[in-house]
């Protein structure tokens, strides 16, 4: 057939006749098929079928006069040629030639899956579509579950003429490209009955940070325009790279999404081949994939990333669609294209690290609203709420755009705001691609926006906080930090960093660091798990009212029973921190929280009791191997053997906290190897944190059951002096370059070396004072472990010392 091509006669070597979507296509059916990968069958209606209807009926010149000085950023202008080449090329009737193949190439589609009439998703494709360097996500259509001849021929036409909406002609035009250097093309392809089950987008890279050893994953029920297009906030999933080619399971994230409607198929004969119908209760508490689909597309995304970086000859991040068969189970990969923003940056600004960090004090950061933060900017100025594109003509440069949700028809205004924010959509939606793609910052799913920001007001917009996005009141002060990475000089000291928050780790992998040398499990419980351990453990064990059950219930949604959310809970938080990082060395600290803040948590004060002084009370080793608190302990136990066994983060290693005697270190040892911590076992090194007088003096003894020490230079500085480091009466005399205190830190090290063990600190004195840092590195200190803001300011400081010392 002179106009059609079957997926099967297509590579990526066609782009120039059938575009970026359906070359992809013919590329994954004839090499990645053969490898496990499912890909739907199709076939392509080549650009050359769209150039017979614009020259069948002399359309080329009248497209050329009406685009003729149009200004792009006149929205309205825009508007009405755009509609009006639409028009002229909808209303050309196919010649019959062309619509003759069309419907045959139709039937034998139809012939192979058995069908009479074959449901087709039906898509354009860009000649220009796909490039490594521009996604064009979203800017001709797409139309799903189209049945039958006339709907195919009416939705061929649809398509062709989407070549001229509104924002394909302005991003064209921004970005250089001809109107008539690029043609379309239309994929016809068969439909996955995900109406029946899931769909979803994944990226074979972190879409935010550019991580490169991530999958992540998006995912609703039904269809997958809701997600694509914004209207639903899909479940998120990410998934590391290294250990899963191993063989391993390590499912870094599962964070359940706002899924309240889904897209199924209309009746037949209806008037829209799709629509949206409330999701069950069911659905909506639940997440719309397994582990187990999680990992099987997460191993496709692997799979496709590396054909592609093979066949371009260099690292080629992916971004792909995929349904869930409802009849079959299966999953099936309906597109691949080349991710266009973090893959560009990579190029281009590989040495260079640019933060942008609020300045404001935090008693002036009043949260209007907050959601899904899309890119690492902060952006200022006066709202604009646009209920619809109506009205859209109405936004002026330098306005933060406030909408419900932005599809890439926004895309003309969204190049002129100072920061997008919407009510809906997931960090994977056309409009965050867009967002990404032009370096505007953009909040997505922050629920209310267009109720709470009203037009006016000053605010301003930050997706420099990590995976949550806040709109503030009023402009707030914040500058931009561009580090130059490519003339640092690495010391001889290890530089580690403390990370709380997994949400940032992606972002502080990227700053220079031999590792992680605290990552408090305190954030993690207390931001992700909320609820007191002893309260989702007797829960666990059938005792009931323990927590007022809807409380409770909005926590654990998605996750089987209160053991499964804990130790998920767990392993995710620790697993993302210790995969960012990989493989360098990320030292976990088992929880050390206080009886007065466990009593903070959901349910605490049924099992906390009252101190007077918390602080040298209840906590770190006594309260593990206590008979209350130890089956909480080994939940924690259990989910960090996940995060080395199961999950292949063997780079994760141990501190306890707060060890008051040998004797207390050794029971808690012993209950870690009943659980599977086993010093030495596939590298585990477990360390006590050294921060009370007792580990300094009989540091010998400590050292006989323990691999080494990390320094706690707070405690070790209040408990040395006798401060009560919360107290403010006193709090003048709390000072680690005190000579007490520097004589502990210097009988500490001298021990670990004497014998021949792990010395660190991860306290907070060295981030704070230079000559603290200058101290510990003359005493032969093995890392330094920094807040990561104080990272590259104390660096040279390192540098120095050391060349001062001769090293």
């Amino acid at each position: 057939m002179k106009y059609i091509k079957f997926f099967k006669e297509l590579s990526n070597k066609d782009v120039p006749l059938v575009g970026g979507k359906n070359a992809s296509l013919g590329e994954m059916y004839q090499e990645l098929v053969p490898m496990g990968i499912k890909v739907p069958n199709g076939f392509a209606i080549t650009s050359d079928a769209y150039w017979y209807l614009l020259d069948s009926a002399g359309l080329r010149e009248k497209i050329k006069e009406l685009l003729q000085d149009v200004d792009t950023t006149d929205i309205g202008v825009l508007r009405i040629r755009a509609k009006e080449i639409r028009e002229m090329i909808f209303g050309t009737p196919l010649p019959k030639d062309l619509m003759d193949e069309i419907l045959e190439a139709y039937r034998k589609l139809s012939q192979e899956y058995g069908m009479e009439e074959a449901d087709v998703a039906v898509r354009s494709s860009a000649t220009a579509e796909d490039l490594p360097d521009a996604s064009f996500a979203g800017q001709q259509d797409t139309y799903l579950n189209v049945q039958g001849k006339s709907q195919l021929i009416h939705y061929v036409k649809s398509c062709f003429a989407s070549l001229f909406t509104d924002r394909a002609i302005s991003y064209r035009a921004s970005r250089g490209f001809d109107h008539f250097q690029v043609a379309l093309s239309v994929g016809v392809q068969k439909m996955v009955r995900s109406d029946k089950a899931s769909s979803g987008v994944m990226f074979s890279i972190d879409t935010e940070t550019g991580f490169k050893n991530a999958v992540f994953i998006t995912s609703s029920w039904g269809l997958g325009e809701n997600v694509v297009g914004g209207t639903v906030n899909p479940d998120e999933f990410y998934v590391f790279k290294p250990t899963l080619e191993e063989g391993k399971k390590p499912i870094l994230k599962r964070q359940l999404g706002h899924k309240h409607i889904k897209m199924v198929y209309s009746a037949p004969g209806s008037e829209h081949p799709t629509h949206n119908v409330p999701t069950s209760e069911e659905e909506f508490k639940s997440f719309s994939l397994t582990d187990e689909e999680v990992l099987e597309l997460a191993k496709y995304a692997v799979i496709i990333e590396k054909h592609y970086s093979a066949e371009a000859g260099e690292y080629r991040p992916m971004d792909m669609e995929w349904a869930k068969d409802g009849v079959s189970g299966d999953l099936f990969i309906v597109q691949a294209r080349p991710e266009t923003v973090q893959s560009q940056k990579m190029k281009h600004e590989a040495q260079v690290l640019e933060k942008y960090i609020l300045k404001a004090d935090p008693k002036d950061k009043k949260v209007l609203v907050s959601g899904k933060a899309v890119g690492g900017k902060i952006g200022a100025g006066k709202v604009r709420v646009i209920e619809s594109l109506e009205r859209i003509n109405e936004f002026q440069e330098g306005e933060i755009l406030v909408t419900d949700n932005t599809d890439p028809d926004w895309e003309p205004a969204m190049k002129k705001a100072a920061a997008v924010v919407t009510n809906r959509g997931g960090r994977t939606c056309h409009a965050a691609i867009v967002a990404r793609e032009i370096g505007v910052p953009a909040i997505v799913g922050a629920v209310g926006a267009t109720e709470v920001l009203k037009d006016g007001m000053e605010v301003t917009v930050s997706c420099a906080e990590g995976e949550e996005g806040y709109v503030y009141e009023g402009r707030l002060p914040f500058e931009v930090e561009t580090i130059d990475l490519s003339s640092l000089e690495k010391p001889k000291t290890k530089i580690y960093m403390n990370v709380g928050n997994p949400e940032r780790a992606f972002a502080f992998a990227q700053i220079p660091s031999d590792g992680v040398g605290l990552a408090r499990m305190e954030f993690i419980i207390n931001n992700y798990i909320k609820a007191h351990p002893l309260a989702l453990v007797d829960m666990y064990n059938g005792k009931e009212d323990v927590l007022d059950k809807e409380a409770i219930e909005n926590i654990m949604s998605g996750y089987e029973n209160p053991k499964d959310f804990f130790i998920k809970k767990i392993t995710e938080g620790v697993g993302m921190i210790a995969a960012a990082f990989y493989p360098d060395p990320v030292i976990v600290r088992t929880s050390d929280f206080k009886s007065n803040e466990y009593k903070r948590m959901v349910g605490g004060a049924e099992y906390e009791p009252h101190e007077e002084n918390p602080m040298i009370g209840y906590r770190g080793a006594s309260r593990y191997y206590s008979e209350t608190y130890r089956p909480a302990f080994e939940w924690e136990c259990e989910a960090l053997k996940i995060v080395r066994d199961e999950m292949g983060l063997t780079n994760m290693k141990l501190m306890l906290p707060f060890v008051r005697t040998p004797e207390e270190g050794r029971k808690v040892l012993e209950i870690m190897r009943e659980k599977g911590l086993i010093q030495g076992e596939n590298g585990l090194e477990i360390y006590v944190m050294c921060e009370l007088p007792s580990n300094v003096i009989l540091a010998d003894e400590f050292l006989k059951d323990f691999d080494g020490f990390s320094i706690g230079s707070n405690d070790l500085t209040q408990l040395t002096l006798g401060v009560d480091r919360d107290g403010e009466l006193v709090s003048h005399i709390f000072d680690e370059r005190n000579e007490a205190v520097k004589r502990m830190l210097e009988m500490a090290i001298s021990s670990c070396k004497k014998a021949g063990k792990y010395v660190g600190i991860c306290g907070q004195a060295p981030s704070d004072y230079p000559e603290i840092a200058e101290f510990l590195v003359e005493n032969g200190i093995t890392s330094i472990s920094l807040n990561p803001d104080s990272v590259l300011s104390t660096w040279p400081t390192i540098l120095k010392i050391e060349e001062k010392l001769g090293r």
